[in-house]
């Protein structure tokens, strides 16, 4: 069987995303979303492993210094649900950290409201 079967010079590996989260679309851990600011760190660094492949260690590489989930995607050059679930796969081992945005509960004020009003009557 050629190689040249298994790439599409426009769509590129057609198998590729698919092998690298062995079938899955969301990371193992529960409640992990990953969102695309949040802030990843290595902790540390493992020998390649058939759990831990040559994406995994990539990651964790780029991650020496701090990279958001958004930076981790563009320079690897991976979908970013592929790297979500690769971060998943990361965490669970203990290799990352992630630190992720504040969330500040927004106040809502009378100047909010006059906004939001004028807007819609804008429309």
């Amino acid at each position: 069987m050629s190689g040249d079967r298994w790439l599409d010079e426009e769509a590129g590996p057609l198998v590729r995303a698919y092998a690298l989260t062995r079938g899955r679309a969301r990371p193992a851990t529960s409640g992990e979303g990953f969102e695309m600011i949040a802030i990843i760190v290595a902790v540390d660094r493992p020998a390649a492993t058939p759990e831990i492949g040559p994406e995994h260690l990539a990651i964790l590489d780029l991650c020496r210094s701090p990279q958001s989930v958004a930076e981790i995607s563009a320079r690897l050059g991976l979908p970013l649900v592929v790297v979500r679930v690769l971060l998943g796969d990361l965490l669970s081992r203990g290799h990352i950290a992630v630190r992720r945005p504040e969330e500040r509960p927004q106040a809502v004020t009378q100047n909010l409201l006059r906004e939001m009003l004028h807007g819609l009557q804008a429309l």
